[in-house]
């Protein structure tokens, strides 16, 4: 994720997508979510609230968090997404420009008192073409409206996702041009604000109209939140214990680390595969070693970039030994080399090697 500093609907939507199994609501009713944890407010328009996918990115994180051990309570006045999800709680509200925002932002921060705010907005700004060009501008109002009623809190401030219609979609670009320099200023004056470019982690094949991302474009948005979150310490706090018996999801890919066949034969090389909960996706953290079906992840000896990673009797060496990096890569101890899809692929059964480590989106796994 780049960092700077200490590193959006053609027409406007009235009310949320409600499916079967969805609880939807605002007010008070939230609260008894409330866990004590790290409080974290997802804010923002219809993306934050989840259109098309109710909850959006925030089951996602919801679940990387809750699997990871991390204790967070997501905050704000609106309520809704599956009964799945841990915390219903959030500020995203569909229709809604920096400005509308803007105008509530202070009595929200004072009721929610956020230790941590994601925001992503903008793009109805654009979507109803209000006064476009001062776009940025507002954005940064906001941004100052936020650190001046919480300063104790980090904000991250996302780009906009992209947009199908191309006319759109330039202007979202030249909006997400000026927010480096926009967070990087704020940064310099001793703000606690983060840049996270969430528009490079999804394309407009991950929109489901266009607007909107589908449910694998939303975990994408969650992928990159979750990564971001955990590279600026204290916003999440801390793991209450080490995550065992959990998936690894691919950033780029939405798939899962996968064991393929079940087959535990010494040299067996991990594949990414749809994510389903089975035994061989299953791993468990001991000490810095990555355990499934009872083998080890393992580097070959004198690795190089592009050799397998593969599965071997565990026996304690270095090279079985793996680093749990804060931007969300996975480095092997002995070559120093990063857990990586090979060729960027994201089709069920591309394998896993390992590669120089980059920081991109098939070096980027999650827990669930």
């Amino acid at each position: 994720m780049p960092r700077y500093g200490k590193p959006i609907l053609a027409a406007v939507l009235t009310a949320a997508l409600t499916l079967t199994g969805t609880i939807t609501h605002s007010g008070a009713a939230a609260a008894a979510e409330s866990n004590g944890g790290v409080r974290v407010m997802p804010l923002g328009d219809s993306i934050t609230e989840g259109t098309q996918v109710p909850g959006g990115y925030r089951i996602g994180l919801w679940q990387r968090l809750s699997g990871a051990g991390y204790r967070v309570d997501f905050v704000g006045t609106q309520f809704n997404g599956p009964a799945a999800l841990g915390d219903h709680d959030h500020q995203g509200h569909p229709g809604w420009r920096i400005d509308q925002i803007d105008a509530n932002i202070t009595r929200w921060l004072a009721t929610a008192g956020p230790r941590t705010v994601l925001l992503h907005i903008g793009t109805n700004d654009i979507l109803q073409n209000y006064n476009v060009a001062s776009a940025p501008s507002r954005l940064s109002t906001l941004i100052d409206h936020i650190t001046a009623a919480a300063p104790a809190a980090d904000v991250f401030v996302a780009t906009l996702i992209p947009l199908a219609s191309a006319g759109q979609e330039a202007a979202a670009r030249t909006f997400n041009s000026a927010l480096p320099g926009i967070v990087q200023s704020k940064a310099n004056s001793g703000k606690r604000v983060h840049l996270v470019d969430m528009h490079a982690a999804l394309t407009t094949a991950d929109l489901i109209d266009g607007i909107h991302p589908t449910a694998g474009g939303y975990d994408k948005m969650a992928a990159v939140w979750y990564a971001a979150l955990r590279s600026v310490p204290g916003t999440i706090g801390t793991p209450g214990g080490t995550p065992t018996g959990g998936a690894l999801a691919g950033a780029g890919s939405g798939r899962c680390l996968d064991v393929p066949g079940s087959n535990t034969t010494n040299g067996t090389q991990p594949v990414i595969w749809d994510c389903n909960g089975a035994a061989n996706q299953r791993w468990t953290v001991s000490g810095q070693a990555l355990q499934s079906l009872g083998k080890c992840l393992d580097s070959p000896t004198n690795a190089t970039a592009g050799v397998k990673a593969q599965l071997w009797d565990c026996s304690g060496a270095a090279n079985q030994r793996w680093n749990l990096n804060a931007n969300g890569t996975i480095s092997n101890v002995a070559s120093g080399l990063c857990l990586d899809v090979k060729g960027n692929a994201t089709a069920a059964g591309s394998l896993v090697q390992l590669w120089t480590c980059t920081g991109a989106a098939n070096q980027i796994w999650t827990g669930r």
